[in-house]
């Protein structure tokens, strides 16, 4: 399933097709939603926003499309005309005058009026977002003394939408093994320093798996890695993936464990 950083990118990619630009012709699958594509037509699209996992596309007149990918949909941009060769079903179509923003394979779309967002039962209950810019360390770290979560272990806190929303299989355990904390600890038995330090890998991991396109180890040793010819599998992540090889940090052998019913990666020695 697409994670903060790719929805984000996927966010990038249909704004500079279809944001600031009128859409002159609409499509949904999904007959429920049939009613919208004549409302939206010729709209103009003021924003478009990710939201955790999720996408909102924001029209001049109070309306939003929303989407969620789950774990098949994919966004693909393409010139106004030109169809991909893919076997994938179109749930939901933008086109501009010379641009399509086309949705394939997604189960997940909603259109409704900006008033009704903070009903949304997705939206209504995500948490910090890890990728906006105003969110500093001491916020995240007052999420993890938070009575909702402090009491609740970091493996399986850390994919729950309501504390930090964005994060899922893979940032999940390359951020425990940037902050060198073990899944099973609890927000409350870290200390001071723990929790700043976990607090910090939270916001640079996620934002650094932004601007790198899914690379979550330092920029250096990802270059040197390409440099000397190595496979990207290689160089993405420290842990994640990666089990039965060497910890770059301490040459312990990563192990792979399933916490609340998905695999996470660690360093048995690193994180402790």
């Amino acid at each position: 399933m697409p994670e903060g950083p790719e929805i984000r990118r996927a966010a990038d990619r249909i704004a500079s097709v279809i944001e600031g630009r009128a859409v002159d012709e609409v499509f949904f699958a999904f007959p429920e939603l049939k009613p919208w594509e004549d409302r939206l037509r010729g709209q103009r699209v003021r924003r478009v926003q990710p939201r955790g996992k999720a996408l909102l596309i924001r029209f001049e007149q109070g309306v939003t499309m929303y989407s969620h990918n789950q774990l098949y949909g994919r966004w693909v941009i393409r010139d106004r005309g030109v169809t991909p060769a893919t076997r994938r079903q179109l749930r939901a179509a933008l086109h501009t005058e010379t641009s399509s923003a086309l949705l394939y394979s997604a189960s997940e779309i909603a259109v409704m009026l900006d008033e009704d967002l903070h009903r949304h039962p997705y939206l209504s209950r995500l948490g910090l977002d890890l990728l906006d810019p105003d969110v500093r360390p001491a916020a995240v770290r007052d999420r993890l003394r938070d009575a909702r979560f402090s009491r609740r272990s970091l493996g399986a806190l850390l994919l729950d939408q309501s504390f930090l929303s964005g994060v899922g299989n893979y940032l999940r355990s390359e951020i425990l093994h940037h902050a060198a904390v073990a899944p099973s600890r609890r927000p409350r038995d870290l200390d001071d320093d723990e929790q700043l330090r976990l607090a910090r890998a939270a916001l640079t991991v996620t934002r650094r798996a932004y601007r790198t396109r899914g690379v979550t180890t330092d920029p250096g040793r990802a270059r040197r890695l390409q440099a000397a010819g190595k496979p990207r599998r290689e160089y993405r992540h420290y842990v994640f993936g990666r089990a039965g090889e060497s910890c770059p940090r301490c040459g312990d052998i990563v192990v792979r464990r399933t916490i609340a019913g998905r695999r996470l990666y660690l360093c048995p020695s690193c994180q402790h």
